[in-house]
């Protein structure tokens, strides 16, 4: 007969099973209780060339009141530790969760963390809380007025809409759905959420309207935005389990009579409010019509006191209204937090990526030999023959006051080598100065990218508000589905709003004005994808704009300072600037004979979540950087290269560090040279050999001359087969059973027309010494 290990040498599975489990399950029903649940997905991390997750948080224990709202956490930890060891790790998990009670146990009972009181306890197993106790203390009538109402309590209990086709809420989701149903419910009227972009502002916007309409509390509901692509995207995905109740309103041909039908209406500001102020929200609706309002992306001018929307919001001053954006604004002309209240919840881009449920991005910093200022020498003209004010350029004027050529030229190469190292068919948006700038690039692009242009005049498309062409392409672009569009340049109409699921490549060719566009900017490349290969992104900086990633404003709630004046051009035109020419219509065009423009520098760097520098290097410089850490000479890395039978070690050692040798040699193109002389090349500055003039060598040295018959064309098909693949392939015998070696029987077979495994054995190594000829290295 078994006895039971003490208490103190079990696992914490063990505790969970014989102790935990029992206590709970004595005073819950179980479908109420939730285990080992995953919380987060777990920060992917970028090292080198290679891509990992941490590991997920998850809760051992979660408590519901119902599917919709989780009411107590659980850390469980075994015997070895006192019962509250695990309460601060319960607290951040609740505090993430937004649930009020959070506890502790080693086995021998539990440690409460009550936030509604700020008190903690210790109880025994027995006394741990049952559903309705729990319950009690949550909707209880308290002083600091926590106690819920009777409208409170029926909105917890609606549930969030559920399909086949529509996934669960995040917990962060969760929270801000709970938060903004709940506040509403108690009867406040002005909310505002902040979630980073690529978080699901529109979905958690669905659940919210989903069960304020189906509790009855909400009747009608406004939702305004800016941009036509917002309201169709949000129709189409996010809203279509709602569809046969939604309108898209059409001030042309709507009639006031009949609107009124509807329970969802989606419109632009534009259309409510026309370019002549007339105020056509009046003439469909009465002031009183709509009960909820939600404003999308309302940092961009909603708020301003004189703006058309604030007009609309002021009509339906009754509705309650929720603003929701990514990124706040405060300063002396716009402050969305003054119009809407502090926000109920905030989910900022750090913790997306913290979680693993944004992607991580890596910086390239490039350089040229104008990027500190170029001047004209004395009396330059440009190609038309204008004389060019005497004066210093820098990254302020190019394609703002000065438009170089060779600069737009060189930018478009570099863009094109990067994908051509890495993948020509990445979704890329280069954000340039004005829509001429932005079409000069297109040309560029085209040109550098002709063959791909061949097999589909779409390849590269300028995406601007007066293109037409560009903006038909727009829905071709963010789809997930479709290959092209590949690159769009752009001056404005893409940095924000627009839902770019497969953006891997943002190109930084324009001045930034405040922190706030910049967010936007990065926030198109912030969505993960994973099944669709897309697990992080790329910022090309050419303008020393991710300097920005060091301001403190990165991390935290965004302030613009006060003196920065938005720019409302939605053409991208910015104002002149106090050191431009006289008439700034008239841009001096400087063609390659007049100003040649090279690459002089790039850095690749890698921040965390907030915005901490991590490392800048280039890929190469780090990988000889860890080779030289593992072998100070180049005699030390040949003798352990000769030493490893399967030639893996060294890669193996190296995609520990983050580094993917096949990447780097396809970023160097240098696929046809062998990772021996790829090393010896990076690391110890040897000039490399491509596999094949390495074959061609072994043929010269007259190797296979002490062979013959059948093991000599063995040995003659492991040549080539290393010529176009590599030392892996011959090193391991699996290759015996491949063609064309198959065909010259089984691996048995083979293996004696060497006199035996041995034999064989021997004449490989011979081969590798041969093709390697280590004498005259």
């Amino acid at each position: 007969m078994s006895t039971m290990r003490p208490k103190n040498e079990m696992t914490e599975e063990d505790i969970k099973f014989q102790y935990i489990n029992p206590a709970i399950e004595s005073k819950w029903d179980r479908s109420k209780i939730s285990m080992e649940t995953r919380i987060t997905d777990g920060m992917i991390n970028l090292r080198g060339n290679r891509v990992s997750r941490s590991e997920a948080k998850k809760a051992d224990y979660i408590l519901y009141i119902n599917p919709q709202k989780p009411i107590a956490i659980i850390e469980a930890k075994s015997n070895k530790y006192s019962v509250s060891h695990g309460l601060q790790q319960a607290k951040q998990y609740a505090e993430m969760l937004d649930v009020p009670f959070a506890y502790s146990s080693n086995g021998d009972g539990f440690y409460e963390h009550d936030y509604l009181t700020g008190k903690e306890r210790e109880l025994s197993l027995e006394e741990f809380p049952s559903e309705e106790e729990l319950l009690i203390r949550f909707t209880a009538d308290s002083n600091d007025g926590k106690g819920l109402n009777d409208n409170v309590r029926k909105i917890i209990d609606e549930p969030y809409y559920s399909s086949q086709n529509t996934y669960p809420p995040r917990y962060y989701q969760r929270v801000a759905i709970n938060r903004a149903v709940e506040e509403i419910a108690q009867g406040k009227d002005r909310l505002l959420l902040v979630m980073a972009t690529g978080t699901g502002k529109t979905y958690t916007a669905f659940q919210i309207v989903y069960r304020l309409l189906q509790s009855g509390m909400k009747r009608k509901v406004l939702y305004l935005a800016d941009r036509n692509i917002l309201v169709d995207q949000s129709i189409q995905q996010d809203f279509a389990p709602l569809k046969k109740v939604i309108h898209k309103i059409n001030v042309a041909k709507d009639d006031p009579n009949t609107i009124t039908t509807y329970q969802v209406y989606f419109s632009l500001y534009q259309q409510l409010v026309g370019d002549d102020d007339r105020e056509h929200f009046s003439e469909l609706f009465q002031p009183d019509f709509f009960d909820l309002i939600i404003v999308d992306e309302c940092h961009r001018g909603s708020a301003k006191d004189e703006s058309k929307w604030r007009k609309i919001l002021a009509y339906f001053s009754a509705a309650t209204q929720i603003g929701m954006t990514a990124t706040p604004k405060e300063t002396k002309y716009i402050s969305n937090c003054n119009y809407f209240g502090e926000p109920i919840y905030t989910y900022s881009l750090r913790e997306g990526i913290e979680d693993g449920f944004l992607a991580p991005f890596k910086v390239i910093n490039i350089t040229t030999n104008i990027g500190d200022g170029w001047r004209p020498f004395n009396g330059q003209r440009d190609k038309h023959g204008n004389v060019i004010e005497d004066r210093i350029y820098n990254n302020t004027d190019y394609d703002y006051n000065v438009i170089l050529e060779d600069r737009t030229n060189q930018v478009a190469a570099e863009i094109t080598n990067y994908l051509k190292s890495t993948d020509r068919m990445a979704k890329t948006i280069v954000f340039c100065p004005t829509e001429e700038a932005a079409e000069r690039m297109r040309i560029a692009l085209v040109n550098h990218n002709a063959d791909m242009v061949k097999a589909n005049p779409d390849y590269c498309v300028r995406i601007t508000g007066s293109d037409e062409y560009g903006k038909s392409k727009l829905d071709y672009f963010i789809s997930v589905s479709s290959q092209y569009p590949v690159i769009a340049t752009t001056s404005k109409l893409l940095s924000t709003g627009a839902d770019c699921k497969m953006t891997k490549l943002i190109v930084l060719d324009e001045m930034l004005g405040s922190m706030t566009e910049f967010k936007q900017i990065i926030g198109r490349g912030t969505r993960l994808r994973e099944q669709d290969g897309k697990t992080h992104f790329v910022v090309m900086d050419f303008r020393n704009i991710t300097r920005l990633f060091a301001d403190p404003e990165w991390d935290g709630p965004i302030e613009i300072d006060g003196d920065y004046k938005p720019n409302d051009d939605d053409k991208g035109n910015k104002p002149p600037k106090k050191n431009s020419p006289i008439d700034p219509k008239i841009k001096p065009i400087v063609d390659k004979s007049g100003c040649r423009v090279e690459i002089i520098h790039k850095t690749v760097s890698i921040y965390d979540p907030t915005g901490k520098l991590l490392v800048t290097e280039s890929i190469v410089d780090y990988t000889k950087a860890n080779i030289l850490g593992q072998y100070a000479t180049l005699d030390l890395f040949i003798e352990e290269w000769r030493k490893d039978s399967n030639k893996d070690k060294i890669r193996t050692l190296l995609l520990e560090h983050g580094i993917d040798i096949e990447q780097i040699k396809k970023e160097q193109n240098m696929e046809d040279v062998d990772d021996f002389d790829f090393i010896c090349h990076i690391a110890f500055n040897r000039k490399p050999l491509t596999r094949k003039e390495r074959a061609e060598n072994v043929k010269k040295q007259d190797f296979f001359a002490k062979y013959s018959g059948p093991a000599k064309e063995v040995l003659e098909l492991l040549l080539e087969k290393y010529k176009n693949k590599g030392i892996t392939e011959i090193v391991n015998v699996e290759v015996l059973r491949l063609d064309p070696l198959m065909k010259l029987g089984k691996p048995s077979k083979i293996v004696s027309y060497f006199g035996g495994k041995e034999g064989y054995v021997n004449a490989i190594t011979d081969l590798q010494n041969a093709i390697y000829n280590y004498g005259a290295i």
